[in-house]
């Protein structure tokens, strides 16, 4: 079982335990007796209670709300995009249409020229 390791100055403030080390955490302290769950959490500084609010949070359903939104919102922005593409094309097709005409047009005039 992997273990976190404390630092020299003692372990980082609680706050800064990313979501990666907390899942650690919970996963290094499972199934721990209380008696050796408070000794790991005794040299990291940090409570029992803590790591129950942790497993708390990881085990809370996504917030559906927020997905949704976000979703939407790339829903939109896909869309404005897929326009501008199609706009655009049409602007780049109706330059080489123009294109290919003033080379044609060029090339009757020098043929009346000789």
């Amino acid at each position: 079982m992997a273990h976190l390791h404390r630092t020299g100055a003692g372990e980082k403030r609680l706050q800064e335990w990313t979501a990666d080390r907390r899942l650690q955490a919970l996963l290094d302290t499972n199934g721990l007796a209380p008696e050796d769950l408070n000794a790991w959490c005794r040299e990291r500084g940090i409570f029992a209670h803590q790591l129950q609010a942790w497993k708390a949070e990881f085990c809370l359903p996504a917030k559906p709300s927020t997905q949704a939104g976000e979703l939407r919102k790339l829903k939109g922005e896909l869309a404005s995009l897929q326009r501008e593409l199609t706009r655009k094309d049409k602007a780049l097709s109706e330059a080489a249409a123009l294109l290919v005409l003033q080379k044609k047009y060029q090339a009757l005039w020098e043929g009346e020229d000789k």
